[in-house]
């Protein structure tokens, strides 16, 4: 039996006598197929088994079309493999955001691609019911550990493990642009309440100092990728309130170099451009006159949140 008569016969037992309920079962099992895919692409990449263009003609696609519908995803599960400098590096953000995120009638908030709970504890100490999201494992036992009174489930923005209308609020920080943003906000429609809110965040550097301005300008060497901050939320979600907060992060240049080596674009590089750009980073903290010597740094940020409604 050829593939295409295998996959002919295993859509007919799953879908069965049809309908809504086949179409559900068809669904979910198509969605669990594309992630096990997905999982032997990036073990063929990493291992280095194969290239792009063989990976493409396995799947009956061209090389770019393999590399456009893949590489996105093989960046955002690469966190795991840097879940210690994630959690060092990465700024939490300003007690000020949680009234703008969250409203205030809500109890039970989602926060999904939680990371390492950098805005996970804030939503917990602000005395709301978490649970936190997250499909990495390592990212999730850091999670787990720093956030304990959360509920931490293993998870994805598209197949959130929640039943309908289970939560108040849902919170996005800093993981938007990683998500299959169609089927995510199906899904995150599916779990909120009527009426529950969005709230989707991005911490960006403030770049208006000298040698955050230099910092940017090593790390852009590696990427040319540029985050919305302002998405567009389409139906049905309403119009979007849209929030700026400007703050500082005291770190220290360990941190430093930990945020700059937890990028996904970082994590990706081949290691002997990663560590020259680590080591440029450690050059200009250094050697900067506004930071030579110094062991604690604040480094100033813009928390960025667009919040919408449902219905």
């Amino acid at each position: 039996m050829n593939t295409d008569d295998l996959g002919r016969r295993v859509a007919d037992d799953v879908a069965g006598a049809g309908g809504l309920d086949g179409l559900r079962r068809l669904s979910g099992v198509i969605a669990a197929l594309e992630e096990r895919r997905t999982g032997l692409v990036e073990e063929l990449r990493r291992g280095k088994q194969a290239t792009w263009e063989e990976i493409g003609r396995a799947c009956g696609m061209t090389r770019q079309g393999a590399t456009r519908r893949w590489t996105g995803r093989l960046q955002a599960r690469s966190f795991g493999t840097a879940a210690a400098s994630y959690q060092h590096g990465r700024p939490g953000y300003p007690h000020a955001l949680i009234g703008s995120a969250v409203p205030r009638e809500a109890r039970r908030v989602l926060d999904l691609g939680a990371g390492t709970g950098q805005l996970t504890r804030l939503l917990v100490d602000a005395g709301l019911d978490v649970v936190a999201v997250e499909p990495d494992e390592d990212m999730r036992a850091l999670l787990a550990a720093y956030a304990p009174r959360a509920a931490v489930r293993a998870g994805t923005a598209e197949r959130i493990p929640l039943p309908d209308g289970s939560v108040d609020a849902v919170v996005v920080a800093h993981a938007w642009h990683w998500f299959d943003q169609a089927a995510a906000l199906s899904e995150i429609a599916r779990v909120l309440t009527p009426g529950g809110t969005l709230a989707l965040v991005w911490n960006v550097r403030d770049e208006s100092q000298p040698w955050t301005a230099e910092l940017g300008a090593l790390m852009r060497r590696s990427t040319r990728r540029r985050i919305d901050t302002a998405p567009v939320v389409p139906a049905p979600f309403g119009a979007p309130e849209r929030l700026e907060i400007r703050w500082e992060h005291q770190t220290t240049p360990a941190g430093i170099l930990d945020m700059v080596a937890s990028r996904s674009y970082v994590i990706a590089l081949p290691e002997a451009e990663r560590a020259g750009l680590l080591a440029d980073v450690e050059r200009l903290l250094a050697t900067h006159p506004d930071l030579a010597g110094r062991e604690r740094i604040a480094m100033p940020y813009l928390t960025r949140c667009t919040r919408v409604r449902l219905g």
